[in-house]
């Protein structure tokens, strides 16, 4: 089976975990979803990560984040911008998430952003997901 859109399959791994309640999972690596991974860390959506280098193409380890009574941190998580149905936004453009509670995640010319960052830098770029 060939992995058409690996962005939105590691979104529905993280989701599919949340909703099983489980505390860590592992996804296939690649750049640009250990970027992904690193700004949940840094936005304080995800508790930890680890790579795993292997002779293939490597794993990405999530330790999820829960808040009181088991809650999961994150409330949804949406891929915005499909193989089938690129979505850009301009530095004027980039969506508030949630009134400005969640973030967005941009692909910019200077790698990976949230869209608060890549308003800052006055950058626009490709719409990867929300999150909130």
């Amino acid at each position: 089976m060939s992995m058409t859109d690996p962005v939105a399959d590691l979104l529905t791994r993280i989701r599919n975990a949340i909703e099983s309640k489980h505390e860590s999972l592992t996804v296939p690596s690649s750049r640009m979803k250990l970027e992904i991974v690193r700004i949940l860390k840094e936005e304080g959506y995800i508790a930890n990560y680890t790579y795993n280098r292997d002779k293939k193409q490597g794993a990405i380890h999530v330790t999820l984040r829960y808040g009181p009574a088991k809650k999961p941190v994150i409330g949804s998580l949406t891929r915005i911008s499909k193989p089938g149905c690129r979505v850009y936004a301009r530095k004027s453009t980039i969506p508030a998430v949630m009134g400005g509670m969640g973030i967005c995640i941009l692909s910019t010319s200077q790698g990976l952003l949230t869209g608060k960052r890549a308003q800052e830098r006055g950058l626009g770029g490709e719409v990867l997901c929300t999150v909130s």
